[in-house]
């Protein structure tokens, strides 16, 4: 939130691929109504707040953007169908339900191509590092790999959605209690309309 020009960019989900999809806000049983990819200059500042991409990176896609546009247009095109499909994936996991196999099909053909993009690179343990791809679809590989990490490390059964919004997180909750994407956001808008419940039916008395 501190970044400019990103203030309505939140990183509730706990893992980037379900972040990456609530780049789209909307009711929790409504189409969608606000969107923070509106171009791919949007994607950049998002990839930068998330955390994948450093300025320098971003600032060479920028530039590449300006010289390119037509291949930054159809990065773009590709992140909005990306997020499309993963919405297909992990939405039904949050309810309890298994993700169409065209989606997941998607999914392990993108993770395929991210790979031949990718470097292993050593740190504590070795893993894959996108840092010297160059190409407008830059923003996406690590998108795409938390998916599939989450798919097949991660605990599916603490996906969720939150009770007042659209968006997806993961429940770290000792006891699985988790309803809200951020306390300070839906759970508080909550507690206000209980609040204004309780004092309506007091004063109705």
């Amino acid at each position: 939130m501190e970044t400019a020009g990103v203030t309505r960019m939140r990183l509730v989900g706990g893992d980037l691929a379900l972040d990456f999809l609530n780049t789209r806000a909307g009711p929790p049983d409504g189409p969608p109504d606000d969107d923070v990819l509106t171009g791919y200059a949007e994607l950049i500042s998002w990839s930068v707040y998330a955390g994948t991409l450093t300025e320098t990176q971003a600032a060479a896609l920028r530039r590449l953007s300006r010289d390119s546009p037509n291949s930054t247009r159809t990065a773009f095109a590709q992140a909005l169908r990306t997020r499309d499909y993963l919405d297909e994936v992990f939405r039904p996991l949050a309810a309890g339900e298994d993700p169409g196999v065209a989606a997941l099909t998607r999914l392990r053909d993108d993770e395929a191509d991210a790979l031949t993009h990718a470097q292993l690179v050593r740190g504590k343990t070795f893993a894959w590092s996108w840092r010297d791809d160059h190409t407008p679809a830059r923003p996406l590989r690590p998108v795409v790999h938390a998916a599939v990490q989450l798919l097949t490390t991660g605990a599916l059964d603490r996906i969720k959605r939150c009770a007042g919004c659209r968006f997806l997180f993961i429940d770290e909750s000792k006891n699985r209690s988790r309803r809200w994407c951020s306390m300070e956001d839906c759970g508080t808008a909550a507690k206000i309309r209980r609040y204004v419940e309780v004092r309506r039916i007091r004063t109705k008395r």
